[in-house]
């Protein structure tokens, strides 16, 4: 498909959003299930939720503009959720700890792929005054920086001195 103007822009990558989230979703439950902190498996849980909760909201609004959400595969994301799963899982530790520190370094990669995207989309929704979409865009964008913030703290409060 030509991508003619902003609004053909703007589907094209609320598609590949949406193959980002779903790539990103498998990877996030496995880093959840290899995570020896509760605190990080917790956190790492509610993010899998989370960006359930956003693949909702982006078949929602494929499905206001009669776009199949699973129109684009994401090559970037494809990139990141390998560097996750060579860094992350495969890597042998010394340390549990170790591990529970890189589980967050290559998890908010993923994080700040998906804000730059929900960030894009939600903008390109405004200029095209899709009201309703820049909303669940929004909603999106201010779920994932929350996650990212939360990830933050426990990693300067707990994983990353205990991985010291």
């Amino acid at each position: 498909m030509a991508l003619n103007d902003l609004k053909d822009v703007y589907l094209d990558q609320i598609q590949d959003i949406y193959s980002a989230c779903s790539q990103s979703l498998e990877a996030t439950t496995k880093l959840g299930q290899a995570a020896k902190d509760e605190e990080l498996g917790k956190a790492l849980a509610a993010g899998s939720k989370g960006i359930s909760d956003g693949m909702a909201k982006l078949e929602q609004i494929c499905g206001d503009h009669g776009i199949d959400p699973t129109g684009e595969h994401c090559k970037g994301m494809e990139g990141v959720v390998a560097e996750a799963q060579a860094h992350a899982l495969d890597e042998e530790f010394g340390s549990d700890d170790a591990r529970d520190a890189m589980i967050i370094s290559q998890y908010q990669r993923m994080v700040h792929y998906a804000i730059a995207g929900y960030g894009c989309c939600a903008a390109y929704a405004n200029r095209l005054g899709l009201d309703g979409d820049a909303a669940l865009l929004k909603e999106c964008l201010d779920q994932t920086r929350e996650g990212d913030v939360h990830m933050n703290k426990i990693a300067e409060n707990s994983v990353n001195p205990k991985a010291a």
